[in-house]
């Protein structure tokens, strides 16, 4: 038996509570991979669950983390060998299945995927869940036919984790980018320093009670939802495709189908969690084909284990900006 330090959920009289605490590892469930856990980030659903919100959590008591970066300690699966620098996104880490914020961690390793060059670990913790969405964004919409000759893409949320990587990605890929935010001054040149050709104040979508508005984008990587989504939708050009992927904003859409009667659009929603293990391999692929790592690492600050949840605190509020990785590493 080994102890480990992590943060764990669990039910209490006072409510839903989730605290740092030594760990044995006879609380890991008996899956086919051990990783000794080096970093793991904080996502929004990280931020939840640190924070007792409901949504996320399924089971208690429950390690938190949807993300961990590490190495393997013993495998019963064909692909892996002690010492592979590996890292997972989503699988139900965090959610039905103890995570990766805490030093250990017992995982499928027919989810995993190596750390590809040219990302140290640490690079591949910063990018996490979010980066990995922001990929398999775009390969949804390249999927659906989009390409940069159609015209402008437009990435809300774009000073979040999802958003900063997507804005990197399609600028790397060729596609002019139009960044939605809501502290334009504030972020403006961090936003065009990632690719961003345009960045414009989220008050700009509001549809304001309108189902179509000009048409000035060819596609939508959302990572919002609620009425920013229903307004970018609203000025999608004919046969646009937009994915979705967040609801930091809610998760109820205040839109009509008008924009997809009337002009074709086409809205695909993107699952992080239970991604098949080819379409794993082809966003990680994108991620080393298009993401400068020194560029990711102006957008990525990191914290020790024990400061996740006030690192958290500030997704909530509204206040995180890029990437957080959490060094699992260091107290």
């Amino acid at each position: 038996m080994t102890t480990f330090t992590g943060w764990i959920a669990r039910e209490t009289p006072d409510g839903h509570r989730t605290t740092l605490e030594e760990l044995d590892s006879e609380v890991l469930d008996d899956r086919d991979t051990t990783l000794r856990v080096h970093y793991s980030s904080i996502n929004y659903k990280d931020a939840l669950a640190l924070h007792g919100r409901p949504g996320v959590i399924r089971r208690r008591p429950l390690v938190t983390g949807i993300d961990a970066t590490g190495e393997v300690l013993a495998s019963r699966h064909p692909r892996w060998r002690p010492g592979d620098l590996v890292t997972l996104n989503g699988a139900g880490l965090g959610e039905d299945r103890h995570g990766g914020l805490a030093g250990l961690a017992a995982v499928d390793g027919a989810d995993l995927v190596p750390v590809p060059a040219p990302f140290t670990p640490a690079q591949a913790a910063a990018i996490g869940t979010a980066g990995f969405t922001a990929a398999l964004s775009l390969l949804a919409l390249e999927r659906h036919g989009l390409a940069p000759a159609h015209g402008p893409v437009l990435v809300t949320g774009a000073g979040g984790g999802v958003g900063s990587v997507a804005i990197a990605l399609l600028a790397d890929s060729g596609y002019e980018v139009i960044a939605v935010t809501g502290r334009p001054d504030t972020l403006h040149d961090r936003l065009t320093r990632l690719g961003a050709a345009h960045v414009v104040d989220r008050a700009e979508l509001d549809p304001q009670g309108k189902p179509l508005a000009k048409q000035r984008w060819a596609g939508v990587v959302d990572a919002v939802g609620g009425p920013l989504l229903a307004g970018a939708l609203a000025g999608l050009r004919h046969s646009g495709t937009a994915t979705t992927c967040g609801l930091a904003a809610g998760a109820a859409f205040p839109g009509n189908v008008m924009p997809f009667i009337l002009r074709g659009i086409s809205l695909l929603g993107i699952d992080s969690v239970r991604t098949p293990r080819e379409r794993r391999e082809a966003a990680w692929q994108l991620l080393a084909r298009h993401l400068d790592p020194g560029l990711l690492d102006t957008v990525t600050r990191s914290v020790p284990l024990a400061a996740a949840q006030d690192a958290a605190a500030d997704v909530l509020a509204g206040h995180g900006t890029g990437r957080t990785v959490v060094d699992v590493r260091a107290r």
